[in-house]
């Protein structure tokens, strides 16, 4: 096939941009990421030929070659790896961070926006986009692939002018080269930094790939004195030259050393390098354990939650290795969903290299190892909550979403979820604006509380002004601030809290049992069936928008507001399910008014006068709309809203 020019897209056009006018200050990372790439190729090849060996073309000495050219300005980096094919090629290079490039540039923008403090660097963590990073150091890139068990090779070549070429060549073995052709600030005596400089290239290998558990080879040029016979130098004979193959990383994995040898450093650089992350973790867990299951894991907390991370797109799951032989990149059999954001691998020689992946799912030892995973790691985040409450609060940021969705999901998994997760959930209250406990709100309730009162709202300003709130907040009441669309789910799956029942400020009686809230609620059910009529014929008025038309013991100094039946869906979940194209959800509304406000009383004058009048209904239509605005749903017609309250300014 002829030599093709692609352009790329006008998203990929701007990441590449960015790449290119130095997003990142250490430049030196791109050799690290490469080395990944070209370890992730091994890793597929080496798999591949457990259960297809001729894949493997009688080649099973799997490296990694660095090639430096001082001549040429050029960094090859080669490995013997599964290699492309021409579609893979468009595919996974011609593409940047194909899922998330949009996502990315909005992120950034609004990071921009806002003056955040959160750097390019860390938004580029989230995206995968490494072996762009070569774009960094290079005037051009040059890929030579040819897959495995393939003939044809392909060519692909971009200098970042937003377009890149592709055409078949020849490629003796499998496998790919990266050639970079090097910018001049990257080469040379006068350099800031020399790429084709074997010294250089050696201990940035060491630094950042140390771990690579395949060799990582490069030639060294050796002058040495000719020795005789002895082994002695042989005084005045010229220096000879000759070219020396060294291996230039230890390849030990870092999870079979001990503890007690490593430094957070070598957890940092380990993480990086092997799962393509930017920034240190947040936390690790290095263990090893024998027993009727024997095993080595090392997982890790990343310091940010991928910007995809709740999206269909996103594969969670650990690295699998038996006996340091590579089984499987993500398996999602080993923790639950809940902690699909954690990152790692387990290492255990009790599995088979030759297991199917169904077979895998049953497997005894795997679900051990998983059951014994989940209660360390929740182990230690039960501990941080404790004892390091501020990295804790750091995490649930990130992630308590994660752990409330895992609640939720728990009528599918098992309701012993909810008892694994309901004492590390974090919530907003009324009181002092910090996040708190189930546990710690319990233990500060007053003896004559016996509910756990929660609201609902995009925001705690929101919530505060809500109408419902005010009887609570004069009775010194805390209430917790439900802020994201899965907080309310979450909540009313677990019921309740040490026997005290969750309630939603919006739902039902609150259900006070002081005495004053008593004498309220006693005096309000007398003044209803006094106006018992007037509250039928708002709601005959009203018809199918509300079930119910009550008068409110809650409510001080608000004229109206608008609760769900204690039954069913309440007024977020309405909207969160209408958010999400499923309207058939439906709230039972209904409308509270309260009887010490003056507008009662122009309703009752109104009702009195002629309740079948224009002036009634427009009165009982525009509390309605009021009570849908304060709980931030839109009047079914704006216009109708507006032009009855002009109508009623103009009186």
């Amino acid at each position: 096939m002829a030599k093709e020019t692609r352009e790329f897209q006008a998203e990929t056009k701007q990441l590449l941009d960015l790449m290119i006018n130095s997003i990142y200050t250490n430049k030196e990372i791109f050799l690290r990421e490469l080395i990944s790439n070209a370890s992730d190729a091994i890793d597929k090849v080496h798999f591949e030929g457990l259960t297809n060996h001729d894949i493997l073309e009688g080649d099973e000495d799997f490296e990694i070659f660095l090639v430096p050219d001082k001549e040429s300005h050029t960094l090859t980096i080669s490995d013997n790896g599964i290699g492309m094919t021409r579609d893979e090629v468009i595919e996974n290079i011609g593409t940047i961070a194909k899922s998330g490039t949009k996502a990315f540039l909005e992120q950034l923008k609004q990071a921009k926006e806002s003056n955040s403090d959160i750097t390019d660097k860390e938004l580029i963590g989230q995206f995968g986009v490494g072996f762009y990073s070569a774009f960094m150091v290079a005037e051009k890139v040059t890929i030579v692939t040819r897959k495995a068990g393939e003939k044809e090779a392909v060519r692909w070549e971009s200098n970042g002018d937003g377009s890149y070429s592709i055409e078949e060549c020849e490629k003796e073995k499998r496998g790919t080269s990266v050639i970079i052709t090097l910018k001049k600030d990257f080469y040379g005596d006068s350099a800031d930094a020399d790429f084709t400089e074997n010294y250089r290239l050696q201990s940035l290998v060491k630094k950042y790939s140390d771990y690579v558990r395949y060799p990582i080879k490069m030639n060294f040029e050796i002058e040495e004195t000719p020795k005789d016979e002895e082994g002695k130098p042989i005084e005045g004979a010229e220096k000879i030259k000759r070219t020396e193959v060294r291996t230039l990383n230890s390849m030990q994995p870092l999870w079979t050393k001990n503890k007690s040898d490593l430094k957070d450093e070598d957890y940092n650089e380990f993480f990086k390098n092997q799962f393509h992350e930017w920034e240190n973790p947040m936390e690790v867990f290095h263990t090893k354990a024998e027993g009727n299951v024997e095993y080595t894991s090392l997982l890790c907390i990343p310091a940010h939650a991928p910007f995809n991370l709740y999206h269909t797109d996103y594969e969670p799951g650990l690295q699998l290795y038996s006996r340091h032989v590579f089984i499987m990149d993500k398996c999602k059999d080993l923790l639950p969903d809940y902690l699909r954001f954690m990152k790692g691998l387990v290492d255990s020689p009790d599995l088979s290299l030759n297991i199917s992946r169904e077979l895998l799912q049953q497997s005894k030892e795997l679900k051990d190892i998983g059951r014994a995973l989940e209660k360390n790691i929740l182990k230690t985040l039960e501990r941080n909550m404790k004892n390091k409450r501020e990295d804790y609060e750091k995490f649930w940021n990130e992630y308590g979403k994660s752990l409330k969705i895992g609640v939720y999901n728990s009528m599918y998994s098992g309701s012993d979820t909810i008892d694994k997760l309901k004492n590390l959930l974090l919530f907003l209250t009324s009181k002092e604006g910090k996040l708190v406990s189930l546990k710690e709100y319990v233990e500060r309730m007053p003896e004559s509380q016996k509910k756990i009162y929660y609201a609902t709202a995009k925001d705690k300003e929101t919530i505060e002004n809500l109408p419902q709130m005010e009887l609570l907040r004069e009775k010194g009441i805390e209430v917790l601030y439900l802020l994201d669309p899965v907080d309310e789910f979450c909540i009313e799956t677990i019921r309740e809290y040490e026997g005290k029942q969750f309630h939603s400020i919006s739902r039902g009686d609150l259900d006070l049992d002081d005495a004053e809230s008593q004498e309220v609620k006693k005096e309000t059910e007398e003044l209803a069936k006094s106006n018992d009529d007037l509250m039928k014929d708002i709601k005959e008025t009203l018809g199918d928008k509300v079930s119910e038309v009550k008068l409110s013991n809650r409510l001080k100094s608000s004229a109206v507001c608008l609760v769900a039946d204690e039954q069913g869906p309440s007024l977020s979940m309405e909207q969160t399910f209408a958010e999400m194209d499923n309207p058939m959800f439906k709230a039972k509304r209904i409308l509270e008014i309260n009887p010490k406000h003056e507008l009662f009383g122009r309703l009752q004058s109104l009702h009195a006068a002629n309740k079948e009048g224009q002036d009634f209904k427009d009165y009982c239509d525009l509390l309605y709309t009021q009570a849908l605005i304060i709980e931030g749903i839109l009047p079914e017609n704006p216009v109708e809203f507006a032009n009855k309250v002009a109508k009623l300014m103009a009186k």
